[in-house]
């Protein structure tokens, strides 16, 4: 419900430079619900669980083609900032985004 995970890793990366990022939810009682607008403007997109990427392509199938989607499965237990959260998140999308 974009409350916790991406709102972390929005803010451990929006310092990087050369780097923009959004977070956003998708359920429909996220906090800030992803639009068609965000998956046009991002060159990468990063999913904390499988079923997130599963919603995306229900709502946005057209959208998604060739759009490249990473799945962390980070688990929906931690708090915003929460340490083990950063730790795992830096672990997980540093490759990603070409930072290790």
């Amino acid at each position: 419900m974009n409350q916790w995970r991406s709102p972390t890793a929005e803010k451990l990366y929006s310092k990087e430079p050369f780097i923009n990022v959004r977070s956003a939810g998708t359920s429909s009682k996220a906090r800030r619900h992803i639009s068609l607008k965000d998956l046009k403007w991002a060159d990468t997109v990063i999913v904390m669980e499988s079923k997130h990427k599963q919603r995306l392509a229900a709502e946005y199938r057209q959208a998604l083609r060739g759009c490249d989607i990473h799945v962390l499965e980070i688990e929906d237990r931690y708090k915003f900032m929460d340490p083990v959260l950063i730790e795992e998140l830096k672990y997980a999308i540093d490759p990603i985004l070409g930072l290790e």
